[in-house]
């Protein structure tokens, strides 16, 4: 594939299914020409795969059916831009808007008897840009900032707007429609009659103060509100507490303190009590680093762990309550799978080559959304051989566009260890150049799903190589804790190992010919890697995490991040920054960032930059404005494709293909 073909990664969304056999999913991908993500709901038969789209929205999504399964409900910006809920008859009609949340609605959740929802909205502060007509950002008044955490990417300043919960009635969409009134000459008296209303039901807030709640769902009889409430004013710690909030009058209940050492992910609720996906972070309320998510259950105002956590990480996954217990995502090896955790253990319920996205069940089937090494989305059914068999074909455009499917590696590198990962190759006979990618995180990995930037440079004639480190996610929390304050040592060791692996093994790659390049945590040990390795022939260090130093008060996840991942010791820090030995690096370098991100700021491109530039290393800082930490994966398409342009531009003119 080339760049311009991301618009052909078309990405779906948690499929809801219908009880007479069919499922209803958001498609949603780059549009270059809107310079937007676009995208609608398809309607999918469970029986053969055929497809139907369903609306005509720019980017509707989030799918989810009444109990009845007479309506479906999902998210689209109103007229202002703000998400808001609509509905829709689900044997087809027009959508209605059913919300009005000035903040926007972030999530929702149908009630048990389809007639209202939960909602986590946004509640902007009086006198915030967007409160006051022809207000400016720059004439705002000034933010009192209590904590490390008043920031967040993609978002900005938290304190802003808060996360709320809501409840409202679902609007009758039989009902007659709104009309707008026509002049009268009796209008210019003072008798004139008002303005009819918006039909759109009124929402009632149920939380306020000093807290935010998020990931608002219902309990299973309908009577409370289940949310995860997070402090706001002078924070330390990333712990959270689940409560339960009466819909029609009452005080707020606490079902799962603080004392839990939870970082919560996700909450839903059953008759018998309250499953959860969380981190523990100990005591200190920030011991986070190769933390797995687990599943708990909450029963009697105690958590009790089910799953596993040396082994199982349920990070990139949700909750799908089935009568014998909960379906959950684990991320493994590159694949993300999908368990069944019950009153027996857990069963793994998918094996194969696919990274499940989206769980939903009809009857005894489990219905899945895949990404897989030819698509980025599918909707498909779990066999019993663990296997996921395909029924649409979203990816016929990217396949037809030209995918290549990369070697599987299991590579044994120089202190005995395993490391696990993958080569694309380009066609010919070579030799070719190579580059080294490296993936962020740390706890992270990279899957087997079709992967924009490795497919993009294997059609500009490079072969690509990239590995899950120890460090990673994915291999247990031993592999992922390795690199605890000692960044830099064994994950070094082994991407350069695994390259030297791939070189062996495929001996069509040129060793004389290899450029690196990464993001965020692989930004950083891009740059570490060329301070103490002078074999690579160019060099690309993106949104990377370079000076740990200047991390603190700048990132909003600086009040923990660098405690945990490089220590606070003066010293221990030092010997894991990139900034103090930049004066090391002669590999010609390409600095890119993003002028919104908030994870790794700005700041530590520029800096880095400016050292290698003052120390006369060839180096280029490459901005986009408007971007946060998420270019390369949501960012504007025209971003995304003059990026894609100026790393082949880089390469090109260092290691030409």
């Amino acid at each position: 594939m080339r760049s311009e073909h991301i618009e052909h990664l078309v990405e779906l969304s948690r499929p809801a299914v219908h009880p007479s056999g069919w499922a209803v999913v958001a498609a949603s991908r780059p549009d270059v020409a809107a310079n937007r993500r676009v995208g609608q709901l398809w309607r999918v038969s469970l029986a053969d795969g055929s497809r139907t789209r369903i609306t005509q929205g720019v980017a509707d999504g989030a799918p989810q059916l009444t109990p009845d399964g007479t309506r479906i409900l999902f998210t689209r910006a109103d007229a202002k831009g703000r998400p808001q809920v609509w509905v829709m008859p689900a044997d087809g009609g027009e959508p209605v808007q059913t919300t009005d949340a000035p903040g926007g609605v972030t999530s929702f959740r149908i009630s048990p008897d389809g007639t209202r929802l939960a909602l986590t909205v946004r509640e902007v502060e009086p006198g915030r840009a967007g409160t006051v007509e022809g207000l400016t950002a720059e004439a705002q008044s000034p933010r009192r900032i209590v904590d490390l955490h008043a920031q967040r990417n993609g978002v900005g300043y938290r304190i802003d707007a808060r996360s709320r919960v809501a409840v409202a009635p679902i609007l009758d969409v039989g009902a007659e429609p709104d009309y707008e009134r026509a002049p009268a000459p009796g209008d210019a008296g003072a008798d004139a009659p008002a303005k009819p209303g918006s039909r759109i039901p009124e929402a009632t807030t149920l939380t306020s103060g000093d807290v935010e709640h998020v990931g608002a769902v219902w309990s299973a009889d309908g009577s409370e509100v289940l949310a995860m409430r997070v402090d706001l004013g002078p924070v330390t710690d990333l712990r959270g507490a689940i409560v339960a909030i009466p819909v029609d009058g009452g005080d707020e209940r606490e079902v799962l303190g603080t004392d839990a050492n939870l970082s919560l992910g996700e909450i839903a609720a059953d008759a018998h009590g309250v499953w959860a996906i969380a981190q523990d972070v100990t005591d200190s309320g920030i011991d986070f680093v190769a933390r797995s998510a687990s599943l708990y259950r909450v029963v009697g105002g105690a958590a009790e762990r089910r799953t596993d956590e040396e082994t199982v990480d349920l990070a990139e996954g949700h909750l799908t309550i089935v009568e014998d217990g909960v379906l959950v995502q684990d991320r493994t090896r590159g694949r993300v799978q999908v368990l069944h955790v019950g009153i027996d253990g857990v069963t793994r319920r998918t094996t194969d080559a696919t990274e499940a996205t989206g769980v939903a069940t009809f009857g005894d089937q489990v219905v899945v959304t895949v990404q897989t090494p030819t698509s980025f989305g599918e909707l498909g059914i779990v066999e019993a051989d663990g296997s996921v068999r395909i029924l649409t074909d979203f990816g016929a455009a990217l396949q037809e566009a030209g995918i290549t499917v990369p070697t599987e590696h299991d590579l044994v590198v120089r202190d005995g260890s395993r490391v696990h990962g993958w080569v694309w190759m380009p066609e010919g006979e070579g030799p070719h150049p190579v580059l080294l990618n490296i993936h962020g995180g740390p706890f992270a990995q990279y899957g087997v799903h079709v992967f924009d930037e490795a497919q993009v440079a294997v059609d500009a004639g490079y072969a690509v190589v990239q590995c899950n480190p120890r460090g990673s996610a994915g291999y247990g929390r031993a592999h992922g804790l390795s690199i605890r304050q000692r960044m830099g040592t064994v994950d070094l060791h082994d991407v350069l190992d695994f390259l030297d692996g791939a070189l062996a093994a495929h001996p069509s790659l040129d060793a004389d010919r290899v450029g690196i390049m990464g993001g965020s945590y692989g930004g950083y040990l891009t740059a570490w890697t060329i301070a103490h390795e002078d074999r690579f022939r160019a060099a690309i260090v993106e949104r990377g995490f370079l000076d740990p130093d200047a991390f603190v008060g700048t990132s909003d996840i600086g009040s923990f991040f660098g405690d945990e991942y490089v220590g606070t010791d003066p010293e221990l820090v030092a010997s894991q920054s990139p900034m103090a030995v930049v004066s090391q690096v002669t590999t010609p370098t390409l600095v890119v960032h993003s002028e919104r991100d908030l994870r790794c700021p700005l700041e530590q491109a520029q800096r880095y930059f400016a050292a290698l530039h003052r120390q006369g290393t060839e180096a280029e800082l490459l901005v986009f404005p408007g971007e946060d930490h998420e270019l390369t994966r949501s960012g504007q398409p025209r971003h995304r494709i003059e990026r894609f342009d100026a790393v082949l531009d880089w390469f090109g003119r260092h290691i030409p293909a």
